[in-house]
């Protein structure tokens, strides 16, 4: 299913095109069916004029359900499939320099200077949460959770298409979509979220911001655990 979810995304222009192509082929056969029957004098003509005229018809119907089926996979299926479009991975900055710190040097009792060692910090690399843009500002990293949780955040990216919350275990690789909002949300609520399904232990909860094109943003990840309320049941 991914796979082909992400070969309709890689060849949408290309699918497109051959769409378009057909579209004109039969375009021009039906009018020419069209004409033919206007024009037939005799009653077999005009039948088979009406048959390339159906033909012609029924290929068209069938041009637009591939472009209209093209367009939902690749803008409505595709993001909510894991998997099937691609995240882009944070990278470093290849300009981007080591800062060192060099400490002052101070005369000992003797009075030589005394060679210390510069201490080394690299530029960390970003999680996916950009402040502003993509994140989430409750709940907070590493507190415990139960029962119905609010996420409080932001989703407002240039090209802005939608955005949706999703969660798994540490240990795994596949999220689990909990909801998707199609409006621009500026430090409100993004949604809610049900813990009493889940059993109590550790999980990441992600926003992932999809622009106009499809194209996904790294999820911003919150570590969270999830405990049990001692008068809390799981809903049904």
């Amino acid at each position: 299913m991914e796979e082909a979810l992400s070969f309709f995304r890689a060849f949408e222009f290309w699918i497109y095109l051959l769409i378009g192509l057909g579209a004109l082929f039969f375009i021009r056969k039906f009018v020419l069916a069209w004409q033919e029957i206007r024009d037939a004098a005799f009653g077999l003509e005009r039948e088979n004029a009406q048959a390339r005229l159906n033909q012609s018809a029924t290929m068209l119907v069938l041009l637009l359900a591939v472009a209209v089926s093209e367009f939902i996979l690749v803008y409505f299926v595709a993001p909510t499939i894991p998997g099937a479009i691609t995240q882009p991975t944070p990278t470093l900055n290849p300009l981007s320099t080591p800062t060192i710190t060099l400490s002052a040097t101070t005369p000992n009792a003797e009075g030589n200077v005394e060679n210390q060692q510069p201490s080394l910090t690299l530029e960390a690399v970003s999680s996916g949460c950009v402040p502003g843009q993509i994140q989430i500002s409750s709940p907070l990293e590493g507190i415990e959770v139960s029962g119905v949780v609010e996420i409080l955040g932001t989703a407002n990216t240039p090209n802005f298409g939608f955005y949706k919350l999703e969660i798994k275990r540490p240990d795994e690789t596949i999220w689990l979509t909990l909801q998707a909002g199609n409006e621009v949300v500026q430090d409100n609520k993004l949604g809610d979220w049900d813990t009493r399904r889940l059993t109590p232990g550790e999980y990441q909860l992600g926003l992932v911001v999809v622009d106009n094109q499809a194209q996904a943003s790294s999820p911003c990840i919150v570590n969270l655990r999830v405990v049990r309320a001692p008068d809390e049941t799981p809903s049904p």
